[in-house]
């Protein structure tokens, strides 16, 4: 059974983008739209990697990064933003709030499975 990955969008159309990137590489893909969602439902499954957006509505990538990393099952998991935020300062509140890596959308399919392939495998 290949991995689990949470993607979490407010947009359908770019995660709907990312689901049809990931499964064809073998990955089952869990789809959250915005960071409540996404919180809810990592903690009913087990996911391998959570792939967040930061600007949502109802909690944030950045809220839900720490929100993980506040939960046991959550602290080693990697989390890449996957954002249209680029700036260092946003970089750098990513990394202070535990994200593993970043993404800058629009993303390119190939560059994103070989970021997921480095961090998961």
């Amino acid at each position: 059974m290949g991995k689990t990955i949470l993607a979490v969008d407010d947009s359908g159309s770019l995660r709907q983008m990312v689901v049809f990137s990931l499964n064809a590489a073998g990955y089952q893909v869990i789809e959250a739209v915005d960071g409540e969602d996404a919180l809810n439902k990592a903690q009913t499954q087990v996911v391998d990697l959570v792939l967040t957006d930061q600007n949502m509505p109802n909690m944030d990538g950045l809220t839900l990064i720490k929100s993980l990393r506040n939960l046991s099952s959550y602290q080693k998991v990697p989390i890449l933003m996957l954002t249209t935020e680029s700036s260092d300062e946003m970089k750098a509140l990513g990394r202070a709030a535990g994200a593993t890596g970043w993404l800058v959308k629009p993303f390119d399919p190939k560059r994103l499975l070989d970021v997921v392939q480095r961090v998961i495998g």
